[in-house]
C-alpha cells in the first residue's frame, strides 16, 4: 500500500483549515499558496472532501471552504477512504465485503492480510485531524 500524493494533500489541506478555522471560510487561493498545491489539483481533492461530507464550501466573496465539524472528530481514516478508496494491503480484500478471490477459502496467508487491514485502519481510526494538528499521535 502506498499513499497517493492526492491522499497526503488531503490530509495537508484539512490540517490547514483547521490550523487556520475561525470560523470564517478560507479560499482555495489562500490555502494552495500556503501549501504550495496546484490550484487545479487542489480544487479535486477539495471536490472528494466536499462530496464526502468533510469540509463546507460557500461561494461568493466570503468564500471558501471550512471543516465540517470539529477537526477532534474527523479521522484520517475517512479522509484517506474519500482520497484513496480502500486502503487494503492486497487486492482481495479491497472490495470491502469479505475476500473476492477463488482461492480465499485455501489462502494460507489470506488471514494475514486481514489482520494488517484491520491494523491499518484500527490505527488511522484513532488519529484525528486534531491530533495531527496538536503532533499527539497514537
Amino acid at each position: 500500500m502506498m499513499i497517493s500524493t492526492k491522499g497526503r494533500y488531503a490530509l495537508r489541506i484539512m490540517l490547514d483549515l483547521a490550523g487556520h478555522d475561525d470560523g470564517t471560510f478560507i479560499s482555495l487561493k489562500q490555502i494552495a499558496t500556503r501549501q504550495n498545491i496546484s490550484m487545479k489539483y487542489l480544487e479535486m481533492i477539495v471536490a472528494l472532501l466536499h462530496k464526502g461530507g468533510v469540509v463546507k464550501s460557500q461561494r461568493g466573496k466570503e468564500g471558501g471552504y471550512r471543516l465540517s465539524r470539529p477537526a477532534s472528530a474527523i479521522f484520517v481514516n475517512e479522509i484517506m477512504e474519500l482520497t484513496e478508496g480502500s486502503l487494503a494491503p492486497v487486492q482481495c480484500l479491497a472490495g470491502g465485503e469479505g475476500p473476492s478471490c477463488d482461492h480465499s477459502d485455501s489462502c494460507l496467508t489470506l488471514p494475514m492480510w486481514q489482520k494488517l487491514d484491520s491494523l491499518i485502519d484500527q490505527y488511522l481510526s484513532g488519529i484525528s485531524v486534531q491530533d495531527l494538528l496538536d503532533r499527539r499521535l497514537v
